[in-house]
């Protein structure tokens, strides 16, 4: 098991196992301040459940312990999903802490084993370019990077996500940091969306509005068969979203497909920036959080990309 605290030292929530990547093939601990979220996803786990249980109390010493396993990985091995408290009680959301902000996270329904811990990272580094910005959030389930880019002095952040919850869960965080007077919420498709505005009509310009935009979208493919339908779906979003952004804007584009490797999904926006007659410089290259920790030998375990890139013009 990895020591998280020695990549994250100044987090209070991270990844304690990263599976195949901290040579525990088919084991997942995430650590919710003082909550454990467990996935086992093989049987040889599985079985020791208890062992890993006894562990995690023995270092941790946590409140709960709560196991996440509907995983469909686990069919393979004939495991029924198995959902529930482990240890200790928990009744509902629990508040969190990220990079310094309070976000409510409900780790028996929430995606994932909660929300996206491997972004803790690129949430300060993506605010980065937000002072005085005006800031489409795409994809924002629980209001991450677009509170960030709140708190880093964006003029307004607009936060789009198709599910209704976890946008009344972004709002509520965005009340509890005090940044509900510079954000905005829409439930939407991002796809239907971002198709409505950058309509135009014939030589009608279509007029940018934003200073950055954030496209961190949920996998659009779970198997090699299905890469270039996922391409097509990349390459409209980023072409739509390029239609929006100002000259000397910033595009945060993120990829969690490890099917999709970095070198195509740049490939797939420069596409996009071809056909939107964009010329993008880029500025930053991110992955995934150290406590996400990848061993290139395994090519699986890098499965979180992203980019930002400056339009020059």
């Amino acid at each position: 098991m990895a020591f998280l605290p020695l990549r994250v030292p100044e987090a209070t929530s991270f990844r304690v196992a990263n599976a195949e990547s901290d040579f525990l093939s088919g084991l997942i601990v995430d650590k919710y301040e003082d909550a454990l979220v467990i996935q086992t996803s093989s049987l040889g786990m599985d079985q020791r459940k208890p062992m890993i249980v006894a562990a995690l109390e023995g270092i941790f010493s946590p409140r709960v312990i709560v196991e996440r396993n509907e995983v469909s990985s686990r069919k393979f091995e004939g495991l029924p999903d198995a959902n529930g408290i482990l240890k200790g009680e928990q009744a509902g959301a629990m508040l969190i802490k990220l990079n310094g902000l309070q976000f409510e996270v409900d780790v028996f329904s929430g995606h994932k084993t909660g929300l996206y811990l491997d972004q803790q990272s690129n949430y300060q580094r993506v605010a980065e370019f937000a002072k005085d910005a005006q800031v489409l959030d795409c994809f924002s389930f629980l209001g991450g990077f677009g509170l960030h880019a709140a708190r880093a002095g964006a003029a307004h952040v607009h936060l789009l996500d198709q599910s209704a919850e976890a946008l009344a869960a972004a709002q509520r965080n965005a009340a509890a940091n005090g940044l509900a007077e510079k954000c905005s919420f829409e439930a939407a498709n991002v796809f239907d969306w971002l198709k409505a505005n950058t309509l135009s009509k014939p030589h009608e310009k279509i007029i940018p509005r934003f200073d950055l935009i954030i496209l961190d979208p949920p996998s659009f493919t779970r198997n090699r068969a299905s890469v270039p339908d996922a391409l097509r779906g990349y390459k409209e979003i980023h072409l739509r979203a390029l239609k929006l952004l100002k000259a000397g804007g910033t595009l945060a584009t993120f990829c969690c497909s490890h099917h999709v490797d970095a070198g195509l999904f740049q490939d797939t926006v420069l596409s996009a920036a071809f056909d939107a007659r964009r010329i993008l410089r880029r500025v930053a290259v991110y992955s995934q959080s150290l406590d996400h920790p990848i061993i290139p030998m395994i090519p699986e375990t890098e499965y979180l990309k992203g980019f930002a890139f400056e339009v020059v013009r």
